[in-house]
């Protein structure tokens, strides 16, 4: 959804920017999963977590249930539409 989005995005403006910036949300995605509780709960909704890319304005929002299992509820950009995707969290 989101992240197809910006990759295309990316790409269109410089080809391969959107590779890279696939390529660091997918590091992003295994530092999550490496680690899920160390990453700071989000503003917008207290069950979710975030995990901020480093180049590109986009942070990977998550959840962790009681088992440990994570969920990956957005790949959000930080400066639009904050919060769309509360309805997403499962309680």
């Amino acid at each position: 959804m989101e992240a197809e989005a910006a990759v295309r995005w990316y790409n269109e403006r410089v080809a391969g920017l959107g590779d890279d910036f696939r390529e660091e949300l997918v590091a992003g995605v295994d530092r999550v999963a490496e680690a899920p509780l160390i990453w700071p709960f989000s503003a917008y909704d207290p069950r979710a977590r975030r995990f901020l890319l480093s180049r590109f304005p986009y942070s990977i929002i998550y959840v962790v249930d009681a088992a440990g299992d994570v969920t990956v509820a957005a790949v959000a950009h930080a400066k639009r539409r904050p919060g769309y995707w509360r309805q997403r969290v499962v309680p």
